[in-house]
């Protein structure tokens, strides 16, 4: 079979403007609640797709640490690629897809720091082994070795044997700030359902259906 073979139906689900909130982030909730209770693994990772100054684009997969009125958190190194990049052109655009219920959702906004204590106050949740990788990973540089990476991460074993590992200066959370946000159900035939919210000047949130 020939990957352009490769097709399914969708059948799971339908979606129509009476079932939405007219609140997108009380609607992504609900979704993201239905991927929790279906059981898929990690229904927080998400797709992170930003660009450079020019234009250039990159996607890596990362984990939504957090969402509510202000936006959608994940955290990084800040020296990272998509760190570098958020910071000479803050705009982003998050998918997830959530294949078992046959539904994705769409978010495009603008990019901003949280603050330094937020992110000192997630960075301290994490199990310590990470901690240690943070400081340790030089993220998206080159790297001579595992074997210099295991050893910058025992050094830093030994000065904090205990925890107390501060947080590096290099590393936090951004916060993506959506002004549209896209709800999409498969259906048979390819035609399926897709709404788009897009946030109007007053600040009110306009629902459309797409075509697919």
């Amino acid at each position: 079979m020939s990957i352009a073979d490769l097709r399914k139906d969708y059948l799971k689900g339908s979606l129509d403007e009476k079932d939405l909130n007219a609140n997108p982030f009380k609607q992504f909730e609900t979704w993201f609640q239905d991927a929790r209770d279906a059981g898929i693994d990690e229904p927080n990772a998400m797709t992170l797709a930003t660009a450079t100054k020019d234009g250039k684009p990159s996607a890596r997969i990362v984990l939504l640490k957090g969402f509510d009125e202000r936006g959608f958190v994940f955290f990084t190194n800040y020296e990272s690629r998509k760190g570098r990049e958020l910071s000479e052109n803050p705009n982003a655009a998050l998918c997830f897809h959530w294949q078992k219920l046959e539904r994705q959702v769409n978010i495009v906004g603008s990019v901003e720091k949280i603050s330094t204590q937020d992110s000192e106050a997630y960075f301290n949740s994490r199990p310590l082994a990470s901690r240690y990788g943070a400081w340790a990973s030089r993220q998206s540089e080159p790297l001579e070795s595992k074997t210099a990476l295991l050893a910058r991460v025992a050094e830093l074993a030994l000065k904090y044997p205990i925890g107390n590992v501060p947080l590096p200066p290099f590393w936090g959370g951004f916060r993506v700030v959506p002004d549209e946000l896209q709800f999409w159900q498969g259906q048979p035939s390819r035609l399926h359902d897709r709404f788009r919210y897009l946030k109007q000047t007053n600040g009110v949130w306009k629902i459309d259906r797409l075509s697919p």
